[in-house]
């Protein structure tokens, strides 16, 4: 029965409001399928809602919720990943109340930002499971909060009960950004930033009018996984199959046989996650996989490496995937996730751009085999919304090849940040200059609706470019290395550094700048392999090695390199290495000790 073209979505304003006609409409078509893995060698557990069943599940704990808070309070989610996370998502979207995704206490490393997450949020109501409930009573148990057990509220709850009848501008739920870079401020989001994001995101990979399958591992707390498992699906009326992030970690290849085993799969990964595969997947685990079937495969790193493009296709070609399913795409926590994406059934666009011009501000071509060219991939064009690269001073646009910061206009585009009204101003409230000669500066690329997003132009903090009508992401304005006048990419940087000694593990590494006596000083803090005791490593050779390779590309000095064991370097919630903790640690002293060898001044 699945198997078959699920009918044509109805315009709805809210998930929940598409929820409900699924279920009137397609009640035992497959809705949500959550596979557990209780065991190392578990071939997977698989449980399924269907959207009779969804409804159901979300009325009744509706019901609930509504009668422990008032509309508009905070229900913060502290569920593990799985259906009940789904159901306890848009439950609370349903009662009229104000979602804020987040994880159990129990998530390794980062008690510290839920703490503060909850204490800005403010929330009169905390969802879990059974499973979880202890330690979120134990670690919510000085806050005035009630605790709501998914699985312990019965379907009769129900009753007769319909969605909350609420404004598409009214807040749906508060996306907490990841933190790569300052502390982790809550975005509105709307019912119609959700939902017009998830047609946008369904539209730029094919699946808007075919029949597909959402696979997905990402974390349902970050905004790439909340849209692409769970409201792009409910938009389409199409099944979203989940895993937990910590069963791919454990065994890249679940997440390989999750997309053979369901025809035109959609999946999103960072770039680590195709690197992690191609290197780990044995033959073996190779052997059972057809993956000829998948139709599309999202890249949302900044930026895309061809390099890994290339690494996960030719370990998986074999396996019948096809060399245009890879997308590379740009997004934000502030335009709910999706802004531009390449589409399927293209050709990777790779782009060698001149090292010393990206310095300068220029994206000028180089050749591929120039030891000293960037390699980028292209993210393509926006998904409904119009996108101008300016001046992050002056707000000029800038013509096409110069670099500048990326804004975007269009229905996705937040409200603000919870409780930051000054904030909120400054990164949605702007719009670029306009320029003086239109015919010499870049028009905006995408919807040519003006009334997209009110007017708003949403000032990203990201630096990029457009060549040839795409988007090309070089790097995040705050992390910006300047030495000497010259821009380097801490991005750039790291990948010299991962590519110059087998020692170093890949993407888990960041490179920053810290106060000299004359000038900034550059440092990379570098995790080494798990399979490597760093006894067995020639720490000195590796220095001087990675010393030389920086010198030779980047034309700068490293300060310091610093070696420490793999789980070292701290991470965003979203897996992001966060450069800013990163160097606030090392700043702090708290490397002291590691394996490294500061520079002598001179």
């Amino acid at each position: 029965m699945d198997s078959r073209r699920p009918p044509l979505a109805p315009p709805c304003r809210t998930l929940p409001e598409y929820v409900r006609h699924w279920a009137e409409t397609t009640p035992e078509r497959r809705a949500f399928t959550f596979v557990d893995h209780p065991a190392p060698h578990s071939r997977g557990v698989h449980r399924t809602l269907t959207w009779r069943r969804l409804d159901v599940r979300v009325r009744a704990l509706a019901a609930r919720l509504a009668a422990q808070a008032e509309p508009g309070a905070r229900v913060a989610l502290l569920c593990p990943q799985g259906t009940e996370y789904v159901t306890g998502f848009l439950a609370t979207l349903a009662a009229g109340l104000v979602a804020v995704p987040l994880y159990p206490p129990s998530l390794p490393g980062h008690a510290d930002r839920l703490s503060g997450v909850l204490a800005d949020a403010t929330p009169t109501v905390v969802v879990t499971t059974s499973r979880a409930r202890a330690e979120v009573r134990d670690f919510c148990d000085r806050a005035t909060v009630r605790v709501v057990t998914v699985d312990d509220v019965p379907d009769s709850a129900a009753g007769d009960r319909r969605p909350v009848a609420v404004d598409e501008d009214a807040i749906a739920y508060l996306q907490y950004t990841s933190g790569s870079t300052r502390a982790p401020a809550g975005v509105e989001i709307t019912h119609g930033n959700v939902v017009a994001n998830a047609w946008q995101a369904l539209a730029a990979y094919g699946a808007d009018t075919r029949p597909v399958t959402c696979v997905g591992w990402l974390p349902l707390y970050h905004d790439m996984g909340l849209v692409l498992s769970v409201a792009a699906p409910v938009a389409r009326g199409v099944p979203s199959v989940l895993m937990d992030p910590a069963a791919f970690l454990h065994q890249p290849s679940r997440w390989l046989r999750l997309l053979a085993a369901h025809p035109h799969a959609i999946s999103a990964a960072p770039n680590f996650a195709y690197d992690y595969c191609a290197s780990a997947v044995t033959a073996e685990q190779k052997a059972e996989l057809r993956l000829d079937g998948i139709a599309a495969l999202i890249n949302g790193s900044e930026p895309v490496r061809p390099g890994t493009v290339d690494r996960f296709h030719a370990a998986f070609a074999a396996q019948g995937l096809a060399a245009d399913t890879h997308c590379p795409s740009y997004g934000l926590a502030e335009a709910t996730v999706f802004v531009s994406a390449a589409r399927p059934g293209e050709p990777l666009r790779r782009l060698a751009l001149d090292r010393d011009a990206l310095a300068s501000g220029k994206a000028l071509p180089a050749r591929p085999d120039d030891p000293r060219a960037v390699l980028l991939a292209g993210c393509g064009t926006p998904a409904g919304q119009r996108l101008r690269v300016t001046d992050p001073a002056t707000g000029a646009v800038l013509s096409e090849g110069e670099i500048g910061e990326i804004r975007v206009q269009g229905p996705n585009i937040g409200r603000g940040y919870w409780n930051r009204a000054t904030e909120s101003r400054r990164v949605f409230g702007t719009g670029p200059a306009e320029p003086a000669e239109p015919a010499d500066r870049t028009e905006p690329i995408g919807s040519a609706d003006p009334a997209a997003g009110g007017g708003r132009w949403l000032r990203t903090g990201d630096l990029g470019t457009v060549l040839d009508g795409q988007l090309v992401v070089t790097g995040r304005l705050k992390d910006l290395i300047v030495v000497d006048g010259r821009n380097h990419y801490p991005q750039d940087i790291e990948a010299t550094v991962m590519d110059t000694h087998p020692a170093v593990r890949r993407d888990r590494l960041a490179a920053f700048s810290v106060p000299g006596p004359t000038a900034e000083r550059v440092v990379v803090v570098a995790e080494h392999t798990r399979s490597t005791d760093v006894a067995e490593i020639d720490v000195p050779a590796l220095v001087r090695a990675v010393r030389g390779a920086v010198s030779t590309r980047h034309g700068l000095r490293l300060a310091d390199i610093v070696l420490v064991p793999p789980g070292t370097v701290p991470r965003t919630s979203s897996g992001k290495v966060s450069r800013a903790l990163t160097r606030a640690r090392h700043l702090a002293g708290e490397y002291t000790g590691a394996a490294g060898t500061p520079e002598v001044a001179g």
